[in-house]
């Protein structure tokens, strides 16, 4: 597995690292059991990065990586994020970006996941009501006490980038990026770039609809991330369905995977990019790592953006709901 940098430092992870959010039960029930195969398969493929938070599955995520750390420490490097707080009854969402709750947030994190520091700690979502820049002072003091390797930030705007990384840097910028979300090329892939800081896209492969049998929104139970979601709602569903058979026929050709040329024509975007693929699949992470052996040549390149054009989603990628605490920029 070839690696990419992850923080300013030089710090390096395999380019295809491994998004835990689905280990908290988010796409359905899973067990501590599955999970660990995972994390197994993935030592085993040579992932090395780890991506999780404290609310997903309301700390599950993070307490399941912290078990099988014990026999495993110092083989993963670890990101986990915090600032989303969330009513365990009555599911209602908010964010929290002040100096006391972010470390006690963290503290909880490093409790869950076994470890006296992680190597880098998003912010996940922006509170408007505190300026980013005091936001990043607050990161900033984390790192120099030694609670953190690394400073991130999830879903903000190139301008929120620009004025958090004049306090200091910033190693990474996570947002949802895909052959159907591509909002991100619109200036915060590229603005990464110029600043050196890692792009890392979660749900490179589009929350499963380029899986080679893709989910059955009609299995979807009350509580699953993707039920109501517009692009796995009708009409949208069937509509996105048929575009993307030309893809995998293409994959099909090409004797790939269409999770592997997903991640391939990804990682192709940019060195700078670092695609968090989640799966409790050892068959699917191993079509995810494939991609890091595929040399994307310019005609296969033209042809994806044939098939998938740029805006060729039918549907938005969330609910008017999930929008809340994204920052827009276009």
């Amino acid at each position: 597995m070839k690696k990419r940098q992850i923080r300013q430092d030089g710090k390096k992870v395999s380019e295809v690292g491994l998004g835990c959010w689905s280990f908290g039960g988010s796409y359905g029930p899973t067990t501590e059991a599955e999970a660990h195969n995972t994390l197994s398969a993935a030592l085993d493929f040579g992932v090395t990065f780890l991506d999780t938070a404290n609310v997903y599955g309301m700390g599950v995520s993070e307490t399941i990586i912290g078990t099988f750390l014990k026999g495993n420490a110092g083989r993963f490097t670890i990101a986990t994020k915090a600032g989303i707080w969330r009513d365990p009854e009555t599911g209602i969402r908010g964010f929290n970006n002040k100096p006391a709750y972010l470390r006690d947030q963290l503290e909880g994190s490093l409790s869950k996941l076994g470890l006296d520091h992680v190597d880098l700690f998003y912010m996940h979502r922006r509170d408007q009501d505190v300026p980013i820049e005091e936001v990043m002072e607050t990161l900033l003091r984390f790192k120099t006490e030694g609670k953190i390797g690394g400073v991130g930030f999830s879903e903000i705007s190139p301008a929120s980038l620009r004025r958090a990384h004049a306090v200091g840097p910033v190693d990474a910028v996570q947002s949802e990026y895909s052959l159907w979300t591509r909002q991100p090329e619109l200036g915060m892939i590229q603005t990464c770039a110029a600043l050196g800081v890692a792009f890392v896209p979660f749900s490179p492969l589009g929350r499963g609809i380029f899986a080679p049998v893709p989910p059955d929104p009609s299995t979807f139970e009350p509580g699953h991330f993707r039920k109501d979601t517009p692009r796995f709602s009708e009409p949208n569903f069937s509509q996105n369905l048929q575009q993307i058979a030309g893809f995998k026929a293409l994959a099909g050709d090409l004797g790939l995977s269409p999770i592997t040329l997903a991640l391939a024509w990804c990682l192709n975007q940019g060195d700078h990019l670092i695609p968090i693929p989640g799966t409790r699949s050892a068959a699917h992470l191993k079509d995810c790592v494939a991609a890091s052996d595929v040399a994307m040549t310019p005609e296969t390149m033209r042809a994806i953006e044939e098939i998938l054009p740029v805006g060729w989603a039918h549907g938005d990628r969330y609910t008017h709901a999930q929008w809340i605490g994204i920052e827009g920029y276009c």
